[in-house]
């Protein structure tokens, strides 16, 4: 009785059928997880990038503020304290100071770079300096030159 209960294909299916090799299986959770090794770094740089984008953004707005507050001739020295005070609870030991250059200004915000990030000396296309100023290795700048 028991015998007409099992399922008339069983019998083949032992000799045929065979489960997953524990190599098959290693390799498919190995490829697994370097791909998802792949996609977390992906994620953590693409934060990263994120982060650093943000920063040039709010120094470039403090620049184009004091760049601003340059227009008016009696706002002068108190606006560059205001933005420089700004830019440092903004940006991490930020600073906004005006560079005159041979008639042309320029507002310039300075910070220090991230430390997981490239320093500019690391980036092969690097830009100009910021304003023709050096910088002390770890710092980020934006220079926004304007007339008076």
């Amino acid at each position: 009785m028991s015998r007409s209960l099992q399922n008339p294909y069983s019998r083949r299916c032992e000799s045929k059928c065979r489960g997953s090799s524990l190599i098959e299986v290693m390799l498919a959770v190995a490829l697994m997880a370097v791909t998802a090794l792949g996609l977390i770094a992906g994620q953590l740089w693409t934060a990263r990038e994120a982060r650093a984008m943000a920063m040039r953004e709010h120094a470039a707005w403090i620049a184009d503020s004091v760049a601003e507050a340059m227009c008016v001739p009696s706002a002068g020295d108190s606006a560059i304290r205001q933005w420089s005070a700004r830019a440092a609870l903004v940006l991490p030991h930020g600073e906004a100071s005006v560079r005159d250059n041979d008639g042309v200004s320029a507002a310039r915000v300075t910070w220090a770079a991230l430390r997981d990030m490239p320093y500019s000396d690391d980036v092969i296309d690097k830009p100009a300096p910021c304003g023709g100023a050096d910088l002390p290795a770890g710092s980020s700048c934006v220079a926004l030159a304007f007339a008076r």
